[in-house]
This record gives C-alpha cells, structure tokens and sequence, in this order.
C-alpha cells in the first residue's frame, strides 16, 4: 500500500503527463496529413491591432472540399493580414483572397514532403518522450525526498517508483500508437 503523501505525488506526476499528451495530439492535429482539414491553420496567429490573435478567434475556416479551405473573417478589413500569416506560417500552402473571402488551394503531398512530415511528427513525439521523462525524474525526486522526510519504508518507495515507471511506460506506448496512427494516415496517398 502506497502511503497517502506518494500517492498525491504520482497523481500529479499523471496529471502532468495528461497534459503533455494532450499538447502533443494538438501538435499531431496541425500535422498536415493528405486531406485539407480546418486544424492545419490552428497554430497560425495574424497580428490583429498589435497582439497576435489565434486565426480561428477571427474567422471561421471551413474545409468545404478535401484539396480546399475557406476562411471567412468576421472583420472584412483583416483579410489581407490573415493572407500574410498564412504565408509566413511556411504551411506550403499559397492563399488568394477574393476580397470578401480566403481561399486556401491545398496541392496533394509529393513523396518527398510525406517523408518530411513524418520526420517532423517523429521529433515532436520524441520532444514529448523527453517531456515525459523529464516529468517522470522530478516525481522520483519528490518520492525520494517525501520518503525520507516522513520516514517510510523502502518497500513503499519501490513501490512507488514502480508504479511512476508502469505510468511513463503507458504514456510513451500511447505516444508511439498515435505517431505510428500518424505514419499512416500521411504516407496514405
């Protein structure tokens, strides 16, 4: 039995790593896979009166066919500064505003851009790896040092680090799943 004090560090040693995979299935979603999709604009921010606004807090993005987004702005005057962020985003992607509208041309991947996309999914998941390994060392820190201060048994600390580690071990298995999920579904042409 795992003392109370273990048990709220390991809580909130999976709570951490909740969040970090959270962040990394985000980071999967603006991951462009082979059909347009509105979440591929999700990380574009436009300089919107001085303070860079998320692109979908102004305008509505619609993916109305698989090779085409449409981004409709509330603030018609914003038209030509979401164009420009779009560009700057390095996206790939070349938009054509039609002063009322942003149309968003998405080309098919070539073999070559599949690959760098995967390599660059690849380094996101091992980021989080790191994260998760990171999240994982300062948690055994904090057991170590709950133990000696309030003098447990070293059964209870083991016990405790076992557990810490069966929790890192099924968050990277969970990383690994979606990046091979990944894989797939860019490589698909």
């Amino acid at each position: 039995m795992v003392h109370e004090s273990l048990k709220l560090i390991l809580d909130d040693a999976q709570e951490h790593m909740d969040k970090s995979l959270e962040h990394f299935v985000l980071e999967l979603k603006s991951i462009r896979a082979g059909r347009a999709t509105p979440s591929m604009l999700e990380n574009v921010r436009v300089d919107y009166y001085g303070s860079q606004t998320p692109l979908n807090q102004m305008a509505s993005v619609n993916a109305p066919q698989p090779d085409l987004l449409v981004i409709q702005p509330w603030d018609k005057t914003t038209l030509s500064e979401i164009e420009k962020a779009i560009q700057r985003a390095n996206l790939g992607l070349n938009p054509s505003n039609d002063g009322a509208m942003i149309r968003v041309p998405v080309p098919p991947l070539s073999e070559e851009r599949r690959v760098d996309l995967v390599k660059n999914a690849k380094t996101r998941g091992e980021d989080i790896k790191v994260a998760l390994r990171n999240i994982r060392r300062h948690s055994k820190e904090d057991l170590h040092k709950s133990q000696k201060e309030e003098n447990l048994p070293e059964d209870m600390g083991f016990e405790a680090d076992e557990t810490l580690q069966k929790l890192t071990d099924d968050y990277t298995g969970k990383v690994d799943a979606m990046l091979k999920n990944k894989e797939v579904e860019i490589m698909e042409v």
